[in-house]
This record gives C-alpha cells, structure tokens and sequence, in this order.
C-alpha cells in the first residue's frame, strides 16, 4: 500500500477517534444526572462525575505524549489507551452504586490521554499553512458525534430488559453501547492506521542516501573500471531511491531514528578522504547514550511553557473551557427547573447544538485560510464576551412569560456555541506553532491538561452555586475579560516564529 493510501486511512481513523469520543459525551451527558439520582446521589454528584472523567484525561495526558514522543509511534498508545474506555464504559453499564458510576468515569478518562499522542502526529504530519483546516476538520468529527449521539439516544431510552445479572435501561444502556463502540474502533485502529513518518522526512531520507551514491561514484577511480562503477552506482542510485519508495511506511526507531529524523551513516572513503554524512541538529553524537539527554530535553521543553505567547494560549485554554464546562453542567439542572426539560428535549438540544457547531467549524476552516489564527481568535473571544454578558443580564434571573424565557435561553446557548469553534481551532494551532516540533506530544499533553484541568474546576464550581447564578456567571465574566486583556497586549507575538533553515537541511528550527 502506497503512502497516501496509508496517510487517508490514518487520518479517516483518527476523524473515528474523535467522532466516538463526541458520541460518547452525548449519548451519557442527557442522562447522568437522573441516573445519579437513581441511585441516591446528591447534587454535586453531577460534577464529580463529569470532573472524575477530565481528572484522569488530565494525568495521563503528559503521560502518552511523552511516550509518543520518545517512541515516534501512536498506534500503541491508542490500542492501550481503547482499553480503558472499554473498561470504564462496561462499569458504567453495570452501575450498582453511586460510586461504581464515579470511578467508571475516572477509568475512561485514561483513555483520553491518547490525543495529545494524536495532536502530536497531526502537528508532525501538516504544513503549518495546513494545520488550522486539518484541526478544524478533526474538531468537526468530534462535533458530529455529539450531532450523531443524541440521535442514538432515541433508541437507547427505550431499552428495557434483563441481561444476565445487569439491567439495561435508558440510563444503563448509554455504556454498553459506547463499551461495544470502543471494541469495533480497537479493530478499525488495527487494520486501519499506521504510524507514517511526515513525507517531507521520507524525501530528505531518499534525498540524503541519493547524495551518498552519487558521492561515492564520483570519487571512484577513472578508466573504464571508474565508468563500469559509475554505471553500477547509478544503478544502485535507482535501487536505493526505488527501495525507499516499495518500503512500508513505519516510522520506528530502526527506520528512522529515535526522534524521527535520519539515522547517521557510516563514514565511507573516497578519493579525497572520506565523506561524512552530516547529523541532524539537536540528535545525539556518536557514541552519546541518547537516554542522558533526555533530561535536559525535558527542561528545555518544560521552558517552552514560560514564553508569554504560550502563557496565553493556555490561559485561552483554560478558561474557554472552564466557561464552557461551567454552561454545560448548569444548562441540564436549570432546563429541568424551569422549562421541564426530560432526556428527549436535551438530546434534542444537543443535536441542535451539534449541527451548529458543525458549521462553524467550516465556517472557521474556511476563514483560517483567509486571516490569521489570531484574528480568528480575536472574534471567537468577542462573542463569548457577548455571550457570557446575555447570561449574566437574561439568564441569572429569568423574567417574563414561558416563551420568553425559552427565546432568551435559546440565544444565551447559541451564542456560547458560536465561539467554541473560533477559540477551539485557533489556539491549538497557534499553540503547535510556537511550541517545538520534537517535543509536539508532550506539549500537546500539557495544553490537553490545562484544558482537562478546567474541565474539572468548571463543574466543580457551576455544581456548587447552581442557586446562586450571579455569583457562577461573573467570575466567568470576569475570567474572560481578564483573557481578552492579556490576548490584547501580546498580540504581536501571537503568530509563528520565523523558520531558519540549516545548510545541512535536514531539519528546521
């Protein structure tokens, strides 16, 4: 199978990953919170149970992208990682206890650890000029499943039956289904996907070997034996280039090296001496143990995170998603309280919100090709300031008929639906830019964190003072005015940092 086949597979099984993950959310948030009430919960319940989830995405995140970055490989950590969704979505089906419920969601979320892996090998495998419509378009597979979610929740609420020692009902049934979804993706992520080095790696390989050869038949000697060596070498040139083509396409350390780059070759003589092919910059030396350099890798990545450029994104992380999280666990208490709302109106109300996402994320693929990341960022974060500030004045206190109300919740969502896509895509691919390449996963593991940390905090803090909405809705408000100062002052270096390149052109700064 050729390259490009392989790159297409590849990435129609990460749009799987991401699109069972949305499903996920969608078919088990409509219902948690009756389901916590069945089994005798109290209220903050609900946030224990959404924070357990982003609590263990949050540890294991680092975790995986560190292993995909020393490794060079994702298909091992997303097989692992499978397993834990299958475990804790089986615990979750069972669900004899409150607490059986809240630890199922703390398995699971170890499995959402594999996309800092994931976002690691998109960043390696696009051109930065490229990486906003990839993200957009991986984002968009993770809206459609909670575009498709609700509608698998139609029939889910209808079951009603015995299953061996298990009872499967509309509140059971949300686990066995995404536990049978995770099994038939481990089997897609089997057939399906291969850890592909970047194709501009596999050019500068063929490239690099190519020179070697046509270095060596120069420097042969002369006469008739130098033209049959010259002959025979540019017979080898074509059989080493055609070789690396008919290769499959795995990116290992045997293959690759341990970062991915070129592995050095052997000095061989020529006429003149000898030819040395030049080493990577930044890969160890020869006879260096590269397990010593790990450290200092690790401490200068960690330093990456002090740059002001990057203090801001991840505040932008943080705090998007602390708003968002907070919205999200107050919308389901608050539909129930005043406009009755049972599991058929929220799951249509997400499938609604899905289908807007959806389109703003093209509408944002489409945008990021015309402006800069940061001026998409800049109107993401205007309309959650608008948003955050229509909760605040319609939403902290209801007033009015019942229609009334429903137009003014209506538009509060709207609006807080319409920034996700503006903010989501521009700071993941501002921060891919201004963070290393080599060290993409374990970056990508720390923004993933910030974000899983807010995921915890927002319902942690939304669960708390459901009773007390002016209190929830300024802090965010404020939180989001504090972001739009700090984005205002280091604007200018919000962009992508000049690109050297190197004589040997190997690889870039």
């Amino acid at each position: 199978m050729d390259y490009r086949r392989k790159r297409k597979l590849t990435f129609f099984t990460i749009g799987l990953i991401f699109l069972f993950s949305g499903i996920e959310y969608a078919v088990i948030l409509p219902t948690i919170w009756r389901y916590l009430q069945t089994l005798g919960a109290a209220p903050y319940f609900l946030g224990l149970g959404l924070s357990a989830f982003s609590l263990s995405g949050l540890l294991s995140g680092p975790l995986f992208g560190l292993w995909s970055d020393r490794t060079r490989t994702t298909k091992r950590i997303i097989l692992f990682a499978n397993l834990f969704e299958i475990i804790g979505n089986f615990m979750y089906f069972m669900g004899y206890s409150k607490w059986l419920l809240l630890a199922s969601r703390l398995i699971a979320g170890i499995g959402t650890g594999a996309g800092s892996s994931i976002f690691g090998f998109l960043t390696r495998s696009t051109a930065p000029e490229d990486r906003s419509t990839v993200f957009a378009a991986v984002m968009a597979c993770r809206q459609a499943g909670l575009l498709i979610g609700p509608a698998f929740n139609l029939f889910l609420r209808l079951f009603d039956f015995q299953l061996g020692p298990f009872v499967v009902n509309k509140y059971t049934s949300p686990g066995l289904f995404m536990c049978f979804m995770w099994l038939l993706l481990q089997v897609a992520v089997m057939v399906m996907y291969w850890d592909i080095p970047p194709q501009q790696e596999m050019t500068n390989h063929s490239e690099a070997r190519a020179v070697v050869v046509e270095t060596e038949r120069d420097g042969d000697g002369d006469g008739e034996e130098g033209e049959e060596d010259g002959k025979g070498d540019d017979n080898d040139d074509d059989v080493l280039i055609g070789d690396e083509e008919d290769k499959p396409l795995v990116g290992t350390q045997e293959s690759l090296g341990t970062y991915g780059t070129l592995p050095s070759e052997p000095s061989r003589p020529v006429a003149n001496g000898s030819l040395h092919h030049p080493e990577p910059p930044g890969s160890p030396e020869h006879g260096e143990d590269p397990g010593k350099r790990s450290p200092l890798k690790l401490l200068s990545a960690s330093r990456e995170f002090l740059k002001e450029e990057v203090v801001v994104l991840l505040t932008a992380q943080f705090i998007t998603l602390f708003n968002q999280t907070a919205l999200e666990t107050m919308v389901t208490p608050l539909t129930q309280k005043y406009f009755n709302f049972g599991e058929l109106e929220n799951s249509i109300m997400y499938c609604v919100c899905g289908v807007e996402v959806i389109l703003g994320f093209f509408f944002v693929r489409w945008l990021s090709k015309r402006y800069d990341e940061r001026v998409v960022l800049a109107v993401g974060l205007i309309i959650c300031n608008i948003s955050c500030v229509w909760c605040l004045i319609f939403l902290a206190n209801p007033a009015g008929s019942y229609p009334w109300q429903l137009a003014e919740f209506i538009a509060g969502v709207f609006l807080q639906v319409l920034g996700l896509p503006f903010v989501a895509v521009a700071q993941v691919s501002l921060f891919s830019k201004v963070t290393a390449e080599k060290t993409q996963g374990f970056s990508q593991g720390v923004r993933r964190s910030v974000g899983g940390l807010a995921t915890i905090l927002g319902p942690l803090w939304a669960g708390g003072l459901t009773n007390n909405l002016y209190i929830m809705l300024g802090v965010m408000m404020a939180l989001l005015v504090l972001l739009t100062i700090m984005m205002c002052v280091s604007y200018e270096k919000l962009v992508e940092p000049r690109v050297v390149e190197h004589a040997d052109n190997y690889e870039e700064d």
